[in-house]
């Protein structure tokens, strides 16, 4: 889960973007990202896939099974 977060976080400050952008371009409240960012929650497995598309990135990527993106 951490790698998640981090990468999560790491995404979407390199694009300047807010957690309010990544929210509404996937369909989400903004207190989804911010919680998923903090480890607080883990996203569900449509949110991952809306985020590795929105991202541009694998799944597993973001899940931190893989260095590759």
């Amino acid at each position: 889960m951490k790698e998640f977060c981090e990468r999560l976080k790491f995404l979407r400050a390199e694009r300047g973007l807010t957690q309010k952008d990544v929210a509404k371009a996937i369909g989400v409240a903004q207190s989804a990202v911010t919680f998923w960012e903090n480890g607080k929650r883990v996203p569900n497995a449509l949110a991952i896939i809306a985020l590795a598309k929105f991202f541009d990135v694998s799944a597993d990527y973001l899940l931190g099974l893989t260095d590759f993106s």
